[in-house]
């Protein structure tokens, strides 16, 4: 069975991000914003996905998934295409900067100043700057410091000719201030980074030497990632995740990027201090690194340097509604974000928080804003006597300290937490609010794809559902009685949920198209997920190509199906949006000889989504949402804007037809403006 490498698929997704950078019809500040998003993949994609493949290394692993050769040559074969990815990025990154100079607006070094400027940047740095910069002198006789993963550092080289000798330190480039200083003069705009405003004062950091030259460096620094729980059954889960997080912080070095302009001898010290070999770990580049700073870099009170504001739209079934329950109790809702408010949640909780009717509220959380109006929700929920037990998933990546946060904060006003199940990771997003009125009780239930969390709803593509269907709201009662440790029916009729009956749901999904082909009726596959990786889902899918079955699949991300090939996937086509939304939905429609299936889920295709997290997939039941979904689904098919073409060779070509530009992202903005 053909496959592609999970890892080398991921940097091709991460290359149509690139994309965005290099394409000009993108406004220009969020082109360099794309520059940000992809330094900040790349970040992640060395923490979790490259300290990986070098365990793999350690123990010696031959064979790989997807890759013709062994790990090693895999890690080979990686940091060759980050180099390539590193000279494109470089491209794009001077291109933004020639057509924001066509602008009178310009990026300005330390070496590039003018005298009043540079005055200026002077009393900046004497005022502000100065006193939270401590150098770190380096030597033999004390500890190489140890580095912070998220930190940008410079590299200091002082040379003493008369004496023949070099000094080394260390400058932790200060978080707490903006990397960005903006000058405006003479009807011009200049930006300079916070690096090069030290650089501009290095003399008078370091005034007690009598150096002849003093230059620095920048360079940044990427930890192994992955928590270690260990199997100490006397500390709680809670405590094996606070110490997990602060081993994280000195995890073993996976990769150093640094200015390539930086001298041997002081590259040499700092790579033997590190213990790190060059063309290892190592990747060379430009003069600034931490580029993921530049998601928020500044936008001159430009319009057009970036994305049209596109205010969400209201929901035609919730609009001006005196009570969202009594709407969802009518008729079932399906929510879209950004497209659509996501207050409405947090509307919804705060009704059921003061409703008398209400007895109970029950909610899994993933991952929150840190100022989080859904939680506030929920400690308000307890305050007005309302039972309220809530999963927080630990486990969340890089938002572990958050989580723990507000773990504490609902305990101590006295919501039931529970940390789920050590073992498998809590990635459904779920919502449940039992409502007792004199006549009916309801189980208003939410079930969503991505998480509750307002900052990323603005601009993550999501999906809810809000039901009081009484068979969804029954399975989804299962789900919170196994988190609450009360497990004792595991039947899922209607559900989807992993680690239970996810494969084998929608295994039978999948044959049951695949024996209307082979008995001549219409069958037909559309799906869209962030990532495809599952060797077992993926064999179903070439399964049915294989008999007829026509499979389209909308994949963000990694995708190791390999479309197009002739007697496996010939009626498999795949195709990648990247654009001003993150695509994070997932969908499925089965066509089911004409009564067609659909189901919106919280997973992806791959092995730990199906096996090892709790994720729940929910059907849709209203002819409405159906129809929505389903034009949904055949506008991002349409679109010929922000659609990539995932091949064999992962060449991300743009897929193009005999429409007019058509982009699915604003079409489906325009279609809920109509609907509201």
């Amino acid at each position: 069975m053909k496959l592609s490498n999970r890892e080398l698929s991921w940097l091709s997704f991460n290359e149509r991000v690139l994309q965005e950078a290099l394409d000009e019809n993108v406004p220009i500040i969020e082109r360099m914003r794309f520059l940000g998003i992809y330094s900040n993949n790349m970040d992640e994609f060395f923490r979790v996905r490259v300290a990986y493949i070098r365990r793999l290394i350690l123990i010696k692993k031959k064979k790989v998934q997807g890759f013709d050769g062994n790990a090693a040559e895999l890690f080979e074969e990686i940091r060759n295409t980050v180099m390539t990815l590193q000279k494109k990025f470089q491209i794009a990154y001077k291109r933004i900067l020639t057509e924001l100079e066509k602008e009178n607006i310009f990026h300005i070094t330390e070496n590039e100043l003018e005298l009043d400027q540079a005055a200026e940047l002077i009393e900046y740095f004497n005022l502000k700057l100065k006193h939270a910069i401590v150098p770190i002198m380096l030597n033999k006789k004390t500890p190489f410091p140890e580095l912070k993963d998220s930190g940008i550092y410079l590299a200091v080289k002082m040379l003493f000719e008369n004496k023949q000798k070099t000094r080394f330190a260390l400058i932790e480039i200060p978080k707490e201030f903006p990397r960005f200083y903006h000058i405006k003069e003479n009807g011009k705009e200049h930006i300079i980074l916070l690096d090069d405003i030290i650089r501009l004062n290095l003399e008078a950091i370091f005034s007690i030497f009598t150096f002849d030259i003093v230059e620095a460096f920048t360079f940044k620094f990427t930890r192994d990632a992955e928590l270690d729980l260990d199997d100490d059954v006397s500390v709680s889960f809670l405590e094996k995740i606070k110490k997990s997080i602060k081993k994280r912080k000195v995890g073993e070095p996976v990769r150093f990027v640094y200015d390539e302009e930086m001298p041997d001898d002081l590259l040499e010290y700092l790579l033997t201090s590190l213990n790190l070999e060059l063309g290892i770990n190592t990747i060379p580049g430009g003069k600034y690194h931490n580029f993921k700073d530049f998601m928020s870099f500044p936008d001159f009170g430009r319009d057009d340097f970036v994305f049209p504001i596109q205010k969400p739209h209201e929901h035609g079934q919730l609009v001006m509604k005196r009570s969202l329950i009594k709407e969802v109790i009518n008729k079932d809702v399906l929510m879209h974000y950004p497209y659509q408010r996501f207050d409405y949640v947090v509307d919804l909780l705060r009704e059921a928080a003061i409703d008398p009717k209400v007895r109970s509220i029950k909610m899994n959380v993933y991952r929150v804003a840190k100022n989080s109006q859904v939680m506030n929700a929920l400690i308000n929920a307890v305050l007005n006597g309302k039972q309220v037990f809530v999963v927080v998933e630990l486990q969340a990546r890089f938002d572990e300290e958050n989580n723990v946060f507000w773990a504490n904060k609902l305990r101590e006003v006295g919501a039931k937490v529970s940390f789920g199940q050590q073992k498998l990771k809590v990635h459904s997003k779920l919502i449940q609010i039992h409502r007792v009125g004199s006549k009916r009780e309801n189980w208003i239930t939410y079930v969503g794809t991505g998480n509750f969390h307002e900052g990323t709803a603005k601009f993550y593509e999501d999906l809810g559902l809000i039901t009081v269907n009484e068979d969804i709201g029954i399975e989804v009662g299962r789900v919170f009685n196994f988190l609450d440790g009360f497990a004792n029916d595991f039947r899922f009729e209607n559900l989807i949920v992993s680690p239970f009956n996810t494969r084998s749901f929608i295994g039978e999904l999948i044959y049951q198209e695949i024996e209307n082909a082979k008995n001549g009726f219409e069958a037909k596959i559309q799906i869209k997920l962030n990532n495809l990786v599952d060797a077992q889902m993926i064999e179903l899918l070439y399964k049915a190509s294989q008999v007829g079955v026509k499979v389209k699949l909308l994949v963000r991300g990694i995708c190791c199906l390999v479309p197009g090939v002739e007697g496996m996937s010939e009626n498999i086509e795949v195709r990648s949006i990247i654009g001003q939304y993150l695509e994070h939905s997932r969908l499925l429609i089965f066509e089911n000889n004409g009564d067609p299936k659909f189901y919106l889920t919280s997973a992806d295709w791959m092995e730990r989504n199906l096996d090892k997290r709790i994720e729940v997939g929910a059907p849709i039941y209203d002819e409405d949402i159906k129809s929505t979904i389903k034009d949904i689904f055949e506008i991002y098919w349409k679109g010929n804007v922000k659609s990539r073409i995932i091949d064999e060779n992962q060449r991300n070509l743009y897929y193009r037809n005999d429409e007019s530009n058509f982009s699915s992202q604003k079409e489906i903005y325009r279609y809920y403006r109509i609907l509201e």
